[in-house]
């Protein structure tokens, strides 16, 4: 496997970099463990505590710095880096605010003497992470576990190699002592190894179902903890009292943010008869506006795609849906551009056995789906493998409400495209994974919940 580094809007290989070896991986595993005693002899959750509002600082002060290098890796507009390095800082804020109280002791209520469950960390974690947030993807569980006092082994995407380091870089530059989190450029073989070694506590995971599985198997036959966040093909779903005006100010950018490429974006848009028309001229209408171009302009408004690869797959998904039956209502038409672009397209009259029909398109691909009712349509959106976000549009918030709670799913947005916040817990169901990040719950996924029990005599 080779880490580069390739400019997906030249083309360019702009950096390689050297693959880990054993003896780095050994050393690396040391130090950790290392440290993972010490916090734990210490308790120094003061210190880490100014340390991660020391990284949300230089965040903010290299904003720039760090989104060029992101744009320049996997292609993302310049606009939306530098505003997921700010979401980025505010994770920070938010878990040195609420540190103290997320580790409190619980105090069990008993009649038989005194008890309290204690929340410590467990040791090393293998982090598996993808190349489609390069740094909030990292952020999002390195953050709250090492607020815990979990050090992080982070294993990143391979065509994401100087974004992973630059956010390693800027941990160290916070304060945070050697073992914290370091970015390794290992194998999946030495993602194993790294797994079932003795000194680490367990893995996680955002990618493919096919990595999920193969780390959850590998954690799972070494007794390891472990959390996946893997695909989506989120339903958008339009009720008859929608708010129009919202619906067309939202839909577009819902399925085009990142060029497509995310696993919350809405992917399967869901409309009743007496609004499908109208939906589909509005969607085309807003997708041929887009201006494709270097994701540095600020003009430019649709990335290209992460690789050539990642855009080979995206064609070969959309030839088998038409082979199968799907109709183009536009786009799918080859883009007379340097750099990995895709038009943005719009597909109709999928069926449940088309192959596409339970597969996830990662690129700014829309199905659009036809109902003839409310419960159809909530049908249509449990009918998937696949339950991460959902988006549900209703000018009746307890309507709506009433709706997401029928929805096999692990987030539902009303009224909204997806959004990630440190507050809101992320995570799914289903083949979309299991375990959550972010919020209270990112730091209870990987701790020890150590009951202190004492009869009363």
């Amino acid at each position: 496997m080779a880490y580069q580094s390739i400019n997906p809007f030249t083309n360019q290989v702009e950096k390689t970099f050297e693959n880990t070896t054993d003896e780095e991986l050994e050393q690396t595993l040391t130090t950790a463990h290392q440290l993972y005693l010490d916090w734990r002899k210490y308790n120094d959750l003061e210190e880490r505590k100014r340390q991660i509002l020391k990284l949300g600082q230089i965040l903010r002060e290299r904003r720039v710095e760090y989104a060029t290098v992101m744009s320049k890796e996997m292609g993302k507009l310049i606009s939306e880096a530098e505003g997921e390095v700010d979401l980025c800082a505010s994770f920070c804020d938010y878990y040195a605010a609420h540190a103290d109280e997320f580790m409190q002791p619980k105090i069990i209520a008993t009649t038989s003497g005194r008890a309290k469950v204690l929340k410590q960390s467990l040791g090393i974690l293998v982090a598996v992470e993808p190349w489609n947030f390069p740094f909030y993807q990292i952020a999002r569980v390195f953050i709250p576990n090492f607020i815990v006092g979990n050090p992080m082994i982070l294993k990143d995407a391979s065509n994401c190699p100087a974004s992973a380091q630059a956010f390693a870089d800027a941990v160290k530059e916070a304060g945070a002592p050697a073992g914290s989190l370091t970015n390794l450029f290992l194998s999946y073989d030495q993602v194993n190894k790294a797994i079932a070694d003795k000194r680490v506590a367990g893995a996680c995971l955002t990618g493919s179902e096919r990595g999920g599985a193969t780390v959850a198997k590998e954690a799972g036959a070494n007794l390891k903890k472990s959390t996946l966040e893997l695909g989506g093909n989120d339903a958008f779903i339009i009720l008859d009292d929608a708010d129009w005006d919202l619906v067309e100010k939202v839909a577009p950018a819902a399925r085009l943010y990142n060029a497509g490429q995310v696993c919350t974006s809405s992917k399967r848009f869901i409309v009743l008869e007496k609004d499908y028309d109208r939906f589909l001229k509005m969607m085309k209408d807003a997708f041929s506006k887009v201006k494709m171009g270097d994701p540095l302009d600020p003009l430019t408004t649709l990335a290209p795609l992460s690789s050539k690869k990642a855009k080979e797959k995206l064609q070969q998904q959309v030839a088998t849906a038409v082979e199968n039956g799907a109709k183009v209502y536009y786009g799918n038409k080859p883009v007379d551009m340097e750099g990995q672009f895709f038009m943005p397209t719009i597909l109709t009259d999928i069926t449940p056995d088309n192959p596409i029909f339970d597969t996830e398109m990662f690129g700014p691909v829309a199905s659009v789906y036809k109902v003839s009712s409310e419960e159809e349509a909530i049908e249509l959106a449990n009918n998937s493998s696949y339950g991460l976000g959902n988006t549900i549009f209703s000018n009746d918030s307890e309507h709506a409400e009433r709706v997401a709670a029928k929805i096999e799913t692990g987030m539902s947005w009303i009224n909204a495209g997806w959004a990630s916040l440190p507050e809101l817990p992320f995570g799914g169901v289903k083949n979309s994974g299991y375990g959550r990040e972010l919020s209270s719950y990112g730091i209870d996924e990987f701790t020890n919940k150590h009951l202190i029990y004492e009869v009363r005599q």
